[in-house]
């Protein structure tokens, strides 16, 4: 009888114990689906968006049937500059405010805004870096019509790598702050989570689950998440405008469409550096310090590959120098814009 007692409660024990791992998975999954809910049901997904800069805001149709929304201040005459902000969850034209605001006293200013960002259109479709240059392209013929100084950062730089080696004579000149794909390293490409390729588009692919995508993205761009984002970019305390800004464009319909392409890695471009920086023949400036997203193994190389290419180190600056370090940015646009005006 003992025997039989002593089987019985190990039998129970050990129910008792896979009733515990059964919980112990349950858990994850029912804070997942009470998130996924939570997203779809009390989250705001259409924030009020005020405009990233006090100027003209024009809408167009490009070629590409998006439309595309840019600023623009034409009181003073001169060479046109164009800014092109970064590809991060809450980009937009406001991450090149400050250099707007200061250009638009001397010369005619242009802020794009990118699609899937800002007031641009933001369809849900397939990504690509050459959709990108395009994109770019089409604004600087059917809106500008003359060669630019053209401002890329981060990741949009390798977009504007591929539009200047396809319309060279839209560009007058180049500025990359913190440009991606100068890593080390045979891709080159931009630290995201994974390298272009056939991975990547896995990693798009559950990224992207219309069941959890929204819900994902929402996770990247409540405030908090967005705060230690930008932090990431500053050396000083992040300006609350700056988060509160990305907070409202990241809380836009479709705003999860482009940043969780760019996470996945397919929207960066293997050997960037050997297919498209290395023949850019246009003057070209690198503003760089330290990047939490890139790296500039390879700058070095390139500049002794390319004699079209300069750089200037703004330091400390961790990918932003036109908000924490505007009198030196500006002093390094100026000098390599006067140097090649001659």
């Amino acid at each position: 009888m003992k025997i039989r007692a002593m089987k019985k409660q190990r039998k129970a024990g050990s129910n008792n114990r896979s009733g515990g791992r059964v919980s112990l998975w349950a858990v994850p999954v029912i804070a997942a689906a009470a998130w996924i809910l939570y997203s779809k049901l009390a989250i705001d997904h259409e924030q009020p968006l005020s405009d990233a800069v006090e100027a003209k805001r024009v809408v167009f149709k490009s070629k590409l049937g998006v439309n595309l929304n840019y600023y623009v201040d034409r009181k003073v005459s001169g060479r046109p500059l164009v800014l092109i902000h970064g590809v991060s969850g809450g980009a937009s034209a406001y991450e090149m405010r400050p250099l707007f605001e200061h250009y638009r006293l001397t010369r005619p200013v242009y802020a794009l805004e990118l699609p899937g960002f800002g007031f641009s259109e933001r369809p849900n479709r397939t990504y690509t870096p050459q959709y990108f240059a395009e994109a770019i392209l089409d604004f600087l013929e059917m809106q500008v019509g003359e060669a630019v100084d053209l401002i890329g950062m981060s990741l949009s730089c390798e977009f504007a790598a591929r539009a200047v080696l396809a319309l060279p004579g839209c560009f007058h000149s180049l500025a990359f702050i913190s440009p991606s794909g100068l890593g080390e390293g045979p891709g080159g490409a931009a630290l995201q989570l994974v390298k272009p390729g056939r991975v990547s588009e896995n990693v798009y692919g559950i990224l992207s689950n219309p069941i959890w995508s929204q819900a994902t993205f929402d996770l990247m761009s409540v405030r908090k998440s967005l705060a230690h984002l930008y932090r990431l970019y500053f050396v000083d305390p992040v300006p609350s405008d700056v988060v509160d800004y990305a907070y409202a464009t990241a809380h836009q319909p479709g705003a999860k469409n482009v940043p969780l392409a760019a996470m996945s890695g397919r929207l960066s471009t293997a050997d960037v550096r050997s297919r498209f920086y290395e023949r850019i023949k246009a003057p070209t400036l690198v503003l760089f310090d330290r990047d939490p997203f890139a790296r500039f193994d390879m700058l070095p190389y390139l500049l002794g590959e390319n004699p079209s290419w300069q750089e200037v180190r703004i330091v400390p600056s961790q990918g932003m120098p036109q908000f924490e370090k505007l009198p030196e940015t500006v002093n390094a646009l100026d000098g390599f814009w006067n140097g090649i005006n001659g």
